[in-house]
């Protein structure tokens, strides 16, 4: 008999993924997850933001990084304006550090679009190259005799099944996420 559970659980995992990708790509507005990336030299070694402060959004265009430890703030400061791929010049008055989040404009809210596009199509690939193993590994088990032709076509077709609930979810996340991106 052919389990069908673990391919599910690797294409769940990679769906995961892609759905955690998708949080770091920008929309209009700013949330505290878009600082997710950033390390901070803190305590003689690099450590995620989070750990280090606490990021809120009180405003659509600001967000707020309150540090646990007040002698760590020109650390967090510094960290943010050195991470280029987030291209935002904070400020801090000694207690708190202000993260201005600029507008975005035409151009690049299509250029976050591409990006999400490119991040779907390895969503896309990972899938595939899961639905590919499991077909290997079934079609392996009928060259064994372990699987009957039928017992074969069953897994093809529930493999398929799963394959295309899973592309839909891709594509319901891609047009929630360019819609976020392309609202002003």
């Amino acid at each position: 008999m052919f389990d069908t559970n673990p391919y599910e659980e690797k294409m769940n995992a990679a769906f995961s993924f892609f759905q955690d990708e998708l949080k770091k790509v920008r929309t209009g507005r700013a949330h505290a997850g878009m600082l997710d990336g950033v390390m901070v030299e803190a305590y003689g070694s690099k450590m995620p933001l989070n750990q280090v402060a606490n990021v809120t959004a009180p405003e659509a265009q600001m967000l707020l990084v309150t540090p646990f430890d007040p002698s760590n703030i020109t650390a967090i400061s510094s960290a943010i304006r050195d991470n280029q791929s987030l291209g935002f010049n904070p400020s801090d008055d000694g207690r708190v550090v202000r993260v201005p989040v600029p507008a975005l404009t035409e151009e690049r809210r299509h250029q976050l679009v591409k990006q999400v596009s490119e991040k779907v199509e390895e969503a896309r690939i990972a899938m595939r190259n899961i639905r590919q193993d499991a077909l290997k590994d079934a079609k392996r088990m009928k060259d064994n005799k372990e699987l009957s032709e039928d017992d074969l076509k069953r897994v093809e077709k529930e493999i398929d099944g799963l394959m295309s609930k899973m592309q839909a979810q891709i594509d319901e996340a891609f047009k929630a996420k360019e819609k976020d991106v392309l609202t002003v």
